[in-house]
């Protein structure tokens, strides 16, 4: 029970194109915060996909802020956010909150109107529910198979099955 407080998400999708501007609009979300890593693209991707490039100009036309905070390194992170030019965060430890609660003060948004969109309920979800924000969850485009994250995902897996009960239609 302690550890489901932290990483439930509010919200489950089956990609990042179903999180809409009409959506987060409706949520009262004027920025959204991303993961970059399986949850945009795979790690293969070094720079935003073509597709990806319109959701963003779609969020941006919304008046919809979009910044990316990842766990991922300096090289990468940049590389990725070359072209776009977004508030962006490197190596930031989720689920520690630092980076994020940085991102929204830059972007002068507050935590109500805040949202996170990430892959992963222990790293993502866990620190949007710290820093009080409102967590959406997708699956991940390709994951990593190693141990490390074959594990993360044995500890995640009654949890997705209990939200997709719990919101069942």
């Amino acid at each position: 029970m302690f550890l489901e407080k932290y990483i439930m998400p509010k919200m489950m999708m089956d990609s990042y194109r179903d999180v809409t501007p009409e959506l987060l609009c409706d949520l009262g979300i004027k920025l959204l915060i991303c993961d970059i890593d399986n949850t945009l693209v795979t790690y293969d991707d070094p720079e935003p996909t073509d597709e990806l490039r319109v959701w963003f100009r779609d969020m941006n036309d919304a008046g919809i802020t979009v910044a990316f905070v990842s766990n991922n390194h300096e090289e990468r992170v940049t590389k990725f956010n070359e072209s776009l030019g977004y508030i962006a965060h490197y190596d930031s430890g989720k689920p520690k909150i630092g980076k994020i609660l940085e991102t929204i003060k830059s972007a002068g948004a507050t935590v109500k109107t805040t949202a996170l969109l990430g892959d992963q309920l222990l790293t993502d979800a866990c620190a949007a529910n710290r820093a009080g924000i409102y967590p959406i969850i997708v699956p991940p485009i390709k994951d990593k198979t190693n141990l490390f994250f074959k594990s993360k995902r044995l500890i995640e897996k009654p949890y997705v099955k209990k939200f997709k009960r719990l919101h069942a239609k």
